[in-house]
């Protein structure tokens, strides 16, 4: 890292190329994502493990098109707020656009939640309508919204309330609407605001900028570009109502024309199974996911031959775990990142073509990002190999001037 510091601005910087930017500024993350994949429109964009459904980017556009006017029609206008409340599955993305394309903000939120902790978000964010699935339902009645249901069979769920709508019906009273709606929204708009683990109190909400959005998966698929690698599979258990899951794996990836693969919930043999039948290629995970590919016979009863890279992130991953990860998988790439909430998912992560292999460290700043590491005591910047807080500048922080975090 320390070849990457400037002694003069006492400011490190990414050694990686940088990314360009677009300079238009009346963009929205969903029309650069299908911009950007124009070329791999008859491509898999989405498969959901758990349904078996797949979607080409042609299919995704077209459903997020489709309810982005059905959201008009039920008067979502610009930065109303709408809450998703709903486990993993192809319908998080599709939802998420057709709800930034219009200008409205998403918010997510876990469906672990109690109705007292989706309660205090509720509070806190101010939805104008919900999605979630039926079996929530009674999670989020008590809130007296508008909700739309995914997934739902049942017409009990639908004729108890009248302000119910079910997903499908909205997506096929759309007729044959196949692009995105004509709207102002802007780059600096903000698009979504997610919410912090909440260590350091109670959990709050991150205001993040369509702006945010894109440079994020340009930092995070620079190097995929770099090498010129081919279209990649990614499996996605990560929860996709967390920074990590959404921005990092879906939006990032869905936005490059690698294809996303969905899974509800994690489950070891569920997992290894679908990288086996899908031939996942890439795969982030958090550290407890990587003791179970260290530890488990499980791992060697699959076909993971596709499998190249395993990155994890959102927690500290000691380097003897990935030691015993490689001895399981030795043709896989196992690397480390590091990112929050309040950088859109990411800091920095390891290049597994460059560098000490299995090194334990969270790897160098991704293209676009610089530091300097602060003086808890002075508030000054300080040389390499000193301990302080680290403050982070770039196109994919949050709104606002710095972020300050301390560096065990």
């Amino acid at each position: 890292m320390a070849k990457s510091y400037n002694p003069q601005t006492q400011t490190y910087s990414s050694p990686r190329p940088p990314v360009h930017l677009p300079t238009n500024p009346d963009l929205s993350l969903t029309s650069f994502l299908f911009h950007s994949t124009l070329s791999s429109s008859s491509s898999a964009a989405l498969i959901d493990a758990d349904s078996g459904e797949t979607l080409t980017f042609r299919q995704l556009r077209i459903r997020v098109s489709k309810l982005a006017h059905a959201l008009l029609k039920l008067n979502i206008v610009k930065s109303d707020v709408v809450l998703i409340l709903a486990p993993n599955s192809i319908h998080i993305p599709i939802c998420f656009l057709a709800i930034v394309s219009t200008g409205a903000i998403a918010s997510t939120c876990n469906p672990a939640y109690t109705a007292a902790e989706i309660s205090k978000q509720v509070k806190d964010c101010n939805p104008k309508l919900i999605i979630t699935v039926p079996q929530l339902l009674h999670k989020v009645k008590q809130f007296n919204l508008p909700l739309i249901l995914l997934n739902s069979t049942n017409s009990d769920d639908l004729a108890s309330n009248s302000k119910v709508w079910n997903y499908s019906d909205l997506v096929q009273l759309s007729g044959e609407v196949s692009d995105l709606p004509v709207n102002d929204v802007k780059q600096n708009n903000v698009a979504a605001l997610f919410y912090s683990s909440g260590t350091t109190g109670t959990s709050k909400g991150v205001i993040l900028t369509h702006r945010n959005f894109i440079a994020t998966s340009l930092m995070v698929t620079a190097d995929q570009d770099r090498y010129k690698e081919p279209q990649n599979v990614f499996l996605c258990f990560l929860p996709m109502f967390h920074i990590f899951g959404f921005s990092v794996v879906t939006y990032s990836q869905l936005r490059r024309g690698n294809t996303v693969v969905s899974m509800e919930k994690f489950e070891l043999e569920k997992m290894l199974r679908s990288i086996e039948k899908y031939r996942v290629t890439h795969m982030f995970v958090v550290p407890p996911v990587m003791i179970a590919l260290a530890k488990q016979n499980a791992v060697k009863q699959f076909d993971l031959s596709s499998l190249k890279v395993i990155g994890s992130g959102a927690a500290p991953l000691g380097k003897d775990v990935m030691e015993e990860c490689a001895k399981n998988l030795p043709r896989v790439d196992f690397i480390q990142g590091y990112g929050m909430t309040e950088t859109c998912g990411i800091i920095s992560v390891e290049n597994p073509k460059e560098g000490t292999r299995l090194s334990g460290s969270t790897g160098v700043l991704v293209p676009g990002v610089e530091s300097q590491i602060v003086s808890v005591d002075t508030s000054k910047p300080l040389p390499p190999y000193e301990i302080g807080e680290i403050c982070l500048r770039g196109a994919n922080m949050m709104q606002a001037k710095i972020i300050l975090v301390l560096v065990p």
